[in-house]
């Protein structure tokens, strides 16, 4: 079973990390870090960098595919018409999964696969699924047919443990996540924007457009599966 895990500048860290953390330990796993060029990718922070073993036209029929998310940089190269994209949408056609964390939704919508599917992601961002044509819903992991996605970056843990029990069995997810001894006690209950406090949701908003593509007001929209017409700012 070979997983594919798509890197690319300025992605979350933790978005990929944390669902490939659960999935490469499955049972028979070959699981890959792909990206447009070999070697080191950094991450938004700029500090850490993942390793891609593969470019893209390596790695044409994953059983699994993963997308993480971003922030802090316009990502159009993965949300307009180019090689991800069309690499995106070309192994979709052969994986039995094929799931995002984050931000990560929105490349799968810009890609034109979650076209009137159910899913989620970042709460920042999920107006912008909608207007990509997917339906938003509520939720850490959301299932639609074979696609999972997941919201803001630490639910792509969750996602990864959804898919290894939905592949393996409950009892090696489980097994999985007690080796990871994962076991969320947060000392704070702010991690929703139901939970948090008001002024603190209200401050992150304002911070959006930086946030989701690190410019201080609004953000890149791409039309419906990213292939016509020009990106507009909103």
């Amino acid at each position: 079973m070979q997983i594919a895990l798509l890197a690319y500048e300025h992605m979350a860290a933790l978005d990929a990390v944390g669902p490939y953390e659960i999935v490469s330990r499955l049972p028979g796993a070959e699981a890959i870090v792909v990206g447009e060029r070999r070697g080191a990718v950094r991450c938004d922070t700029r500090s850490l960098a993942l390793v891609a073993d593969a470019v893209l036209d390596e790695v044409t029929a994953p059983d699994v595919l993963i997308i993480p998310g971003w922030s802090g940089s316009e990502q159009e190269n993965l949300l307009r018409p180019g090689p991800v994209q069309e690499w995106v949408r070309s192994v979709d056609r052969h994986t039995t999964w094929t799931t995002s964390a984050g931000t990560g939704a929105i490349v799968l919508a810009a890609a034109g696969l979650l076209t009137g599917r159910r899913a989620t992601t970042h709460w920042l961002a999920v107006d912008w699924l909608a207007e990509l044509g997917a339906v938003p819903v509520g939720g850490r992991v959301v299932r639609d047919g074979k696609y999972l996605t997941a919201a803001g970056v630490s639910a792509g843990i969750e996602m990864g443990l959804t898919l290894a029990a939905t592949i393996a069995g409950d009892q090696t997810a489980q097994a999985i996540q007690l080796l990871l001894e994962y076991d969320p006690q947060p000392p704070f209950d702010c991690g929703s924007a139901e939970t948090a406090p008001a002024e603190l949701v209200t401050s992150m908003r304002a911070l959006r457009g930086f946030i989701v593509s690190g410019r201080p007001a609004g953000r890149r929209v791409v039309s419906r599966g990213a292939r016509d017409g020009p990106s507009s700012e909103i």
